[in-house]
């Protein structure tokens, strides 16, 4: 974790002057209307001990594994916590996901290695994946996505990274116990936590938009080889995908879904990039691993780490990205091309990321302006709009709409209403108290219950108010309380401040040891316990015992599925019957949760609306025969229902197109239709 130019002096690292009382007590300003909150929302009443209980358990059971490595073998205790962690994801996500993972992870410090040939194996890591997934990303198209070709890109770089590659294999052991020598304890307490927070990676993919949206491009390429861009039967079909492609790389190799270990890689590259920029504001080395447990801590990092949802990549990009900013104006001249990758990533992967990005690019040109040219700034901007604009492209291309489907009511693609998209779920209002509310009413703002955020944002006020009041700090403070709250003013949705809220915790870990360290190493570990406490209220799945499920199960999916996505056991029982059964229809349209069927998915939800309108006009006719023909029209052979959601109309259409009955798992039933016969 230790990054190459650590040696150098991090431009925030002056001795200060003895704290003042006042300091040492606003340090702690935070504790005091953190405990008002419980108060005042009851959270005491929304815990849930049971869920703590099993982090608890599983904490002992990693100490009583690293006891012996520890005693006998003379590990440290960071490095042995560290063992029982990476053998239970190998467990329970696969030993052919891992491998490739690691085999893609093995490409990017290459391809990194090359082009960043003087950066940190982390660094050169985040930006090998982007410049990667980028690639990949612009021949989407082409039938050219297939296991032996991905094989191929990898023996390729990583022969011509291979000194950067074994470089870097030489090197880890040793960075690694020289970053934890000086702080043995804290950086055992960071391997736990991040420990703790890998369970999400134990998950099966289940979470909604993950099975109804970005399953979708993995398995097209899987099973296709190519990816069809279709806005018609799919509206986010265009949307940036970056975070889907480089999820897709490992999954191709493998033959199967790898979304645990890929996301677990990218938790390591921001615990990375959180320590790098904790050493470049001064921190010491208790500090940032302290900085690197609040984030694991946060209840969203472990919620994110069971999705697909991009907010886990983006943070860290952008924490590595404020590390290049913050860095000594000399280091500027070798950070251009690796900012300009990281922008490139975030643009790729998210509007908002983009947004964010660019809020900090005024800030990174004045602080480097001393070494800005017009040539190398413009190469740089060519860099990362190759990088970041395949998707824009694309969807400007094929759907008149850089964004579809958002900002429609100027484009008017035709895939889409003459209207902005809008979740008005998530207007609840933007004022000075969202801080507050965002931590103890948090089911306003984020599917998830009271403390689902964690409690950073008010507990370490204080450390906030100390880096505002510090000159050398001030800037960061409100570029970072920015960073925050800009993706909060259009929509009051939580996990789209999570990425700059873990940029945030490095700032608030340094500035609150440089105020006093035994104070706020006290305070810091205080408010990992407590968010660890309320993890499980961060999503519905953790709280009703998806983590039980899935040890409990062994590695079994299938009894996962059953519990939350039975869709996703039908589906597996589908794509096993000898015949091809044409497409597969999610009737349901609170459950459109057919992702993984690649081009043969249809549903009738807001992913396509089209579909969804003539949906409505079939179900006017009582009889049936609308349906029928709609059934016929869109070739649907195989039809998904939740008992008891049939509408009269819908079973009436399914009698007469033949349907029949194949499996039914809980309350999810699978239909077949005979194959049309004047079918395409």
């Amino acid at each position: 974790m230790t990054p190459s130019d650590a040696t150098h002096s991090p431009p925030f690292a002056v001795a200060d002057s003895t704290p003042r009382p006042w300091q040492k007590a606003l340090l702690w300003a935070g504790v005091p209307l953190c405990m008002a909150g419980m108060v005042q929302y009851r959270l005491w009443e929304h815990w849930h001990p049971g869920r703590f209980g099993e982090l608890v358990l599983l904490s002992l059971l990693a100490g009583s594994i690293a006891w012996p490595l520890r005693r006998f073998a003379g590990w440290t205790w960071a490095s042995a916590l560290a063992l029982p962690w990476c053998l239970a994801l190998v467990g329970f996500a696969g030993v052919l996901p891992v491998a490739c993972t690691l085999l893609m992870a093995m490409a990017a410090i290459a391809l990194g290695g090359i082009l960043l040939p003087r950066e940190s194996a982390a660094l050169q890591a985040a930006c090998g994946l982007v410049v990667l997934g980028a690639m990949l990303a612009w021949l989407l198209p082409l039938p050219l996505h297939h296991r032996w070709s991905y094989l191929g890109v990898c023996v390729v770089l990583v022969a011509l990274g291979r000194a950067t590659v074994a470089s870097t294999l030489r090197g880890l052991r040793r960075q690694w116990n020289s970053a934890i020598t000086p702080a043995p304890r804290a950086a055992a307490w960071a391997v736990l936590a991040l420990g703790l927070a890998s369970t999400g990676c134990w998950l099966p993919t289940m979470q909604p938009d993950d099975v109804g949206y970005h399953l979708r491009l993995p398995w097209e390429l899987l099973e296709q080889g190519r990816y069809t861009m279709d806005p018609e039967t799919h509206i986010w079909a265009l949307a940036p995908w970056l975070g889907d492609v480089i999820h897709a790389f490992p999954q191709l190799l493998a033959g199967a879904e790898s979304r645990g270990p890929v996301n677990a890689l990218w938790m390591l590259l921001t615990a990375a990039g959180v320590w790098q920029l904790c050493t470049t504001l001064g921190g010491d080395s208790r500090s940032r691993w302290l900085s690197v447990a609040l984030y694991a801590s946060l209840p969203l990092t472990a919620v994110l780490a069971a999705s697909m949802q991009t907010e886990t990549p983006t943070a860290a990009l952008l924490v590595w990205l404020v590390a290049l900013i913050l860095r000594t104006p000399e280091a500027g001249r070798r950070s251009l091309l690796a900012g300009a990758i990281l922008v490139g990533g975030l643009l790729g992967l998210k509007l908002a990321a983009a947004a964010t990005a660019l809020l900090l690019l005024p800030w990174a040109a004045w602080r480097h302006r001393s070494l800005l040219r017009l040539l190398p700034t413009l190469g740089a901007t060519v860099v990362a709009l190759a990088i970041g604009t395949s998707s824009y492209v694309y969807a400007w291309t094929l759907a008149s709409n850089p964004f579809l489907p958002l900002f429609n009511s100027y484009f008017h693609s035709p895939y889409f209403a003459a209207s902005d998209f809008n979740d008005p779920r998530w207007h609840a209002g933007f004022n000075v108290l969202l801080p507050w509310k965002l931590t103890f009413d948090t089911g306003r703002y984020l599917e998830a219950f009271a403390g689902g955020g964690g409690f950073v944002l008010v507990a370490l006020l204080g450390a906030w108010l100390l880096a505002l009041s510090h000159r050398r700090t001030a800037m960061t403070a409100v570029m970072l309380a920015a960073l925050v709250l800009l993706p909060l003013i259009p929509l009051q949705y939580l996990r789209y401040a999570f990425p700059a809220s873990v940029v945030l915790l490095a700032l608030l870990a340094a500035t609150a040891f440089r105020v006093h360290p035994r104070r706020a190493a006290w305070l810091l570990g205080g408010v990992c316990l407590l968010n660890f406490a309320f993890q499980s209220n961060g999503h519905w799945m953790l709280r009703t015992g998806a983590l039980k499920e899935a040890v409990l199960a062994r590695g079994d999916d299938a009894a996962s599925f059953r519990h939350y996505t039975p869709e996703r056991v039908l589906l597996a029982t589908l794509r096993r019957l000898p015949t091809d059964h044409g497409n597969v229809l999610a009737m349901d349209p609170q459950q459109p949760l057919v992702a993984e069927m690649g081009v043969r998915a249809r549903t009738l939800s807001a992913y396509d609306p089209s579909l969804a309108r003539a949906a409505l006009t079939a179900e006017a006719d009582l009889g049936g025969g609308a349906w029928e023909a709609l059934l016929r029209q869109q070739h649907v052979g195989a039809v998904l229902t939740r008992t008891g959601t049939l509408s009269g109309a819908q079973r009436a259409g399914l009698q007469r197109a033949g349907a029949a009955l194949q499996d039914e798992v809980g309350d999810a039933q699978l239909w077949l239709i005979p194959v049309w016969e004047n079918a395409p």
